[in-house]
Parts: structure tokens; sequence; C-alpha cells
């Protein structure tokens, strides 16, 4: 997830004032979660027999490469 995505979706839920304040902190703690859940559902995709599985973990990991 991308600095500007982080901050556009923040700037719809926290008041400016308090963004303003911890926006390192912010943008860290989005990206941790936005890592956790591409490696559940990376996880999910690799237990997949009907799918190519592997491949779309693979696909879903470089995402946090970009």
């Amino acid at each position: 997830m991308k600095e500007k995505e982080i901050l556009r979706i923040a700037n719809g839920v926290i008041p400016p004032a308090w963004l303003d304040d911890r926006v390192r902190f912010l943008i860290h703690f989005a990206q941790l979660v936005a890592a956790a859940e591409r490696e559940a559902c990376a996880k999910v995709c690799e237990d997949s027999v009907e799918y190519a599985g592997d491949t779309l973990a693979q696909a879903i990991r470089a995402r946090g490469q970009q």
C-alpha cells in the first residue's frame, strides 16, 4: 500500500489535527496491516488445489514489493 493511498483513506476517517502529528506511525501501521492481510490471502491460495494456488500466492506477495 502506497503512502498516498494510506493518507487518502486516513483523511476520510481521522481529523487532520490528529493526523498531522502521527503520519509516520499511521503509514507504518497501515503497511504492516496490509502486509499481514496479503500474507493471509497468499496462504489461502497456497492451500487451494482447485486453482493455481502457488502462482496466485506469488502474485499477492509481489504486490507488497511494488
